[in-house]
């Protein structure tokens, strides 16, 4: 670990010049003390590291010096693929081995491409989970990261969306992050199947490889379980009136399905409400995400669907109409 973290530092003094001893211990995740050890040992290396004191100060490399340690190793040529997401690279175990790929890969590149490397990571990021919602817990996911990457078999415990506990011993074939949730696309029982990592209560290896299968395309894979997904769910239509407001806060409420509505919406009347066609669920589920546009919708169709959100507003207004907790109106 230490001479990892010595090549660290020389890697990040050549990339970006100068830094503090606080700056190399926040970027290396130690304290003071042990970056002015390391320093020492980097000097006693035969590394022209030099100290500046002052505000200015910090530890510099010698103008001109340049180090060519910049092989990759396998993990670190293979974290580069997620040189854009740390956040999951780090839950699939990768997130040292991202750290120094990086370093290394700009230790190599001419002066130029490296400073536009560094202009690139200071104007974007990439941030996957959706917003107002905490990631899934996922314990076992470095453990299917490394199954994966090895072929080997699982096997596993895993709770499904009803509640059901279910034991399988799968083929993990690749890993998809949608959404701030990581999916497991893994053969089981002949087929190919999509698991949840986060519903995953055991994983345990079992040591033998298995073959993937012939011509197997993760992102084609993927496209289609996610449009045959959709047109499962989405098997009704609902018949809308929108407020201008309504209007805003359909994609918000319902993605995609709900910029199509607007794309094909009428004309608006004087007011601006439109009307439009959304694709839902079953009436049951469709009721809930319908009545998060409060006021700013009216549902006029089908008839089943108006009544059953009429009778959801019926009880909302009744349990409203009386004080809170048997308490008194004032």
């Amino acid at each position: 670990m230490r001479a990892d973290r010595l090549l660290s530092i020389l890697l990040l003094l050549q990339n970006r010049g100068r830094m503090t001893a606080p700056e190399l211990a926040a970027e290396l995740e130690v304290s003071v003390r042990t970056v002015y050890r390391d320093v020492d040992a980097l000097g006693s290396a035969g590394v022209p590291v030099t100290a500046d004191r002052g505000p200015a100060g910090g530890f510099r490399l010698m103008d001109g010096y340049r180090t060519r340690l910049t092989g990759l190793t396998d993990a670190e040529a293979g974290s580069l693929f997620l040189v854009g997401a740390p956040g999951p690279a780090a839950e699939l175990g990768l997130g040292a081995e991202l750290a120094t790929a990086r370093l290394k890969l700009q230790a190599a590149l001419p002066d130029g491409l490296a400073q536009r490397s560094r202009l690139v990571q200071e104007r974007f990021h990439l941030d996957a989970p959706a917003w107002f919602r905490d990631a899934d817990p996922v314990p076992h996911l470095a453990a299917v990261a490394r199954a994966v990457w090895a072929a080997e078999a699982v096997r596993v415990a895993y709770r499904r969306w009803n509640g059901a506990l279910r034991h399988r011993e799968l083929h993990p074939l690749g890993l998809v992050l949608k959404g701030g949730i990581w999916y497991l696309a893994a053969g089981a029982e002949g087929a190919v199947r999509t698991y949840r990592v986060s519903r995953l209560l055991t994983v345990e290896a079992t040591g033998a490889c298995f073959e993937r299968p012939a011509g197997f395309d993760l992102a084609a894979y993927w496209t289609e379980q996610s449009r045959r997904l959709e047109d499962e769910l989405l098997r009704g239509t609902a018949r809308l009136r929108l407020s201008p407001r309504g209007q805003r806060l359909l994609p918000m409420q319902f993605g995609a399905a709900g910029n199509r509505a607007l794309e094909e919406a009428g004309e608006p009347d004087r007011d601006g409400w439109v009307e439009v066609s959304l694709a839902v669920e079953t009436e049951a589920v469709a009721v809930g995400d319908l009545l998060r546009l409060g006021v700013e919708a009216e549902v006029l169709g089908p008839p089943s669907l108006r009544a059953a959100v009429g009778r959801a507003v019926a009880v909302l207004a009744g349990r409203y109409a009386q004080p809170a907790d048997g308490g008194q109106e004032v």
